[in-house]
């Protein structure tokens, strides 16, 4: 059975309420104001509280800017689209020729064993080419020098030489074939170098015969070179200037795509800190009187019994611990909230069964007593309601 002195402290606590009935409007007893509700006790008006709400939980509301201003954090930016990079065309000068794509001419075998004879025969061979060459035979010219590199397949000057020819039919393709040939036998060869650059210059690679040209010139400068080169480099310039250009817009470009993305990062970050400081700063202003476990007012299981003076049953056991002072005010549930220990037991279904054994037939305590794990709560709850002595 309930303690004399605490059932006395309960009845003048009812006998209060009787008399006044506002204390239930106390938002500490709205457990206990919406069980007396539950039983179907018709309350007066002064009984309630006086704002609109009846929530349980006194859920601090957010204001409507507060909210436009959470929903608008909480929305994904969209993403600033940037028109994509468009290379204009880059403005050469200088003429150039439809590439070659005849079959390739025939090359010299390297295998071939080259000796006095066929050494003499190949400069034979090369005397009528250049003869051909002043007579503008090209093609004749041509005939005589694949018959040199036949005879003497390890003349880099044989393969440069057929080269220029080629450079002369306006066939660039076949000049390289022979300048890499030639450069093949004497990486030193300007003359392959030379041939080369006038080669790439006529198909527009114009980076390319530039090097090449620049190479030549440095083995063995000559007046032709220096004038395809005042042709060449120009373009060159351009080119690279083009490409320098671009390379940097595109870097900054993507430099802005990290800079954007390293920001909504870090805006996503904040939104969320916001949100978790204004979820505790609300959570730490909510007035006391909820317990978890849905229990309004921290009392597993409601009060059973009923009330005295029109509730049959009177209130038998009831409350652990009773209401000290006979005054709402004096039940403080923070101390309930507060308590680490307390807070974790009403997530534990074995001690919110014994809690609700508890308060619907006090004498059932006696059985709880022997639990290690439910008795210890009991007796922290029924101090913390007991309050000073």
């Amino acid at each position: 059975m309930m303690d004399a002195t605490k059932l006395e402290e309960l009845k003048q606590f009812i006998e209060q309420c009787k008399s006044n009935p506002s204390i239930l409007a106390d938002p500490s007893l709205s457990f206990f104001h919406d069980y007396l509700e539950s039983l179907g006790a018709k309350l007066p008006a002064c009984a309630h509280k006086h704002d609109d709400s009846k929530s349980k939980s006194y859920v601090v509301e957010e204001s409507d800017e507060e909210m436009e201003k959470e929903e608008s954090q909480g929305e994904p930016e969209v993403e600033e689209e940037e028109e994509e990079i468009i290379e204009s065309d880059v403005e050469l000068e200088g003429e150039t020729v439809e590439p070659d794509n005849d079959p390739p001419q025939k090359m010299g075998d390297p295998s071939v064993e080259v000796t006095e004879e066929s050494r003499d025969a190949s400069q034979e061979a090369k005397a009528k080419a250049m003869e051909a060459i002043s007579e503008g035979k090209l093609e004749e010219a041509i005939e005589h020098l694949t018959e040199a590199i036949s005879l003497n397949p390890t003349s880099a000057i044989m393969y440069a030489t057929r080269a220029t020819v080629y450079i002369k039919m306006k066939r660039p393709n076949a000049a390289i074939r022979d300048a890499n040939a030639a450069l093949e036998i004497n990486l030193d060869s300007a003359k392959g170098y030379k041939s080369r650059g006038m080669a790439r210059a006529m198909l527009g690679q114009w980076e390319d015969a530039a090097k090449d040209l620049h190479l030549a010139s440095k083995l063995d400068y000559d007046e032709e070179i220096s004038a395809v080169l005042k042709k060449v480099e120009p373009n060159a310039h351009r080119i690279e200037e083009h490409r320098r250009k671009y390379e940097r817009l595109h870097k900054e470009r993507e430099d802005r795509k990290a800079e954007r993305e390293r920001q909504r990062r870090r805006a996503k970050a904040q939104a969320e800190y916001e949100k978790a400081k204004k979820q505790e700063q609300s959570s730490s202003s909510r007035k006391p009187g909820g317990m978890p476990s849905g229990f309004p007012g921290g009392f597993p299981g409601g009060m059973p019994g009923g009330m005295p003076g029109g509730m049959p049953g009177g209130m038998p056991g009831g409350m652990p611990g009773g209401m000290p002072g006979g005054m709402p005010g004096n039940v403080d549930f923070s101390k309930i909230l507060n308590d680490p220990e307390l807070m974790a037991a009403f997530s534990d279904p074995e001690i919110m069964a014994a809690l609700q054994d508890v308060m619907k037939n006090p004498a059932n305590l006696a059985k709880h007593q022997g639990n290690p794990k439910v008795a210890p709560i009991i007796a922290k709850m029924m101090g913390k309601f007991a309050g000073p002595k």
